[in-house]
């Protein structure tokens, strides 16, 4: 059986489309890697680019991937509603076959030593990857972003793990590390008041007492075609089966109702587990012992 590793980085570009397709060509032009998907956010000015192949192939268009991105993005000039602190902000590893959770720890720590040695952008290991307790969570890695990243690396506790104590001057620092599937999910509202999408991302954020492994905030979008403004709730589900994609649907539903606000429309960006999308279907439809191995056509030809 061949072995299959996935790797979901966003580049800090979802606007130049030929800075896009140049970072998406170090994935398709490595062998033994295959490109899944990747989709742009010009409101967030961020790419998410989904990958598999063996080991050394992730390896090999990681890398790459870094150095034409440190080449191509300058975050002194760089705007969006997405926080940020590097020109590849995050570079998961994600076991799918034939490995495990240890050998995308180790993966992440090759390819880190890497991009600091060949991109000069130093890096910080992430989630189960992490050197240190705090360091798990990206959100607290990031805290103060490109803009306070170069004070931030002198702080006693916040030297990269690779790199030195420097960040690269355009590409900043990437996290990289091992973490389980992610579901980056964005509900749409029909206000243009983002105070409304931030207050009820506090409301159903894990670190603000809300649900488990749901990571949220609030964001004014513009439309790209319209120009329209509108409000969206961001969430990084980082653990679909301890809260459900559709647990948050509803409880958005009925915050936003406080408001006389309405969910115009659901989106999640890049690739998702079939059962999380089955698990919603399984509550709006109100099925009755449904089985997941036995019921649902793919998995028996897959």
């Amino acid at each position: 059986m061949a072995q299959i590793i996935e790797s979901i980085p966003n580049i800090s570009n979802g606007r130049d489309k030929e800075v896009i397709e140049a970072c998406v060509d170090q994935i398709r032009n490595t062998p033994g890697c295959t490109l899944l998907d990747y989709s742009s956010d010009e409101s967030h000015n961020r790419s998410v680019i989904t990958y598999i192949g063996n080991a050394e192939a992730v390896e090999e268009a990681s890398v790459k991937l870094v150095k034409k991105a440190a080449e191509l993005i300058d975050l002194n000039h760089h705007t969006g509603e997405h926080p940020r602190m590097g020109a590849v902000d995050v570079m998961p590893f994600l076991p799918i076959k034939d490995c495990t959770t240890e050998d995308c720890i180790e993966l992440s720590k090759r390819v880190g030593a890497r991009i600091a040695d060949e991109a000069g952008v130093p890096v910080f290991l992430y989630e189960q990857s992490a050197t240190r307790p705090e360091r798990q969570n990206l959100v607290t890695i990031r805290k103060g972003q490109f803009e306070g990243m170069a004070e931030k690396v002198q702080q006693p506790d916040w030297e990269p793990d690779f790199g030195g104590r420097r960040i690269h001057p355009t590409a900043g620092v990437i996290a990289v590390g091992a973490r389980p599937p992610l579901i980056a999910f964005n509900l749409d509202l029909d206000t243009d008041d983002v105070q409304i999408a931030k207050k009820i991302a506090n409301i159903i954020r894990e670190a603000r007492g809300g649900f488990k492994c749901v990571k949220s905030m609030g964001f004014e979008i513009e439309d790209e075609e319209t120009g329209k403004k509108y409000a969206q709730v961001s969430c990084n589900m980082t653990n679909y089966q301890q809260t459900p994609l559709y647990r948050v649907v509803e409880t958005v539903k009925s915050e936003a109702a406080r408001y006389g606000v309405h969910i115009t429309k659901c989106e999640i960006v890049g690739l998702c587990p079939m059962k999380a999308l089955t698990d919603c279907a399984e509550y709006y439809m109100q099925l009755n012992d449904f089985d997941f191995d036995k019921q649902v056509l793919e998995n028996h030809i897959i």
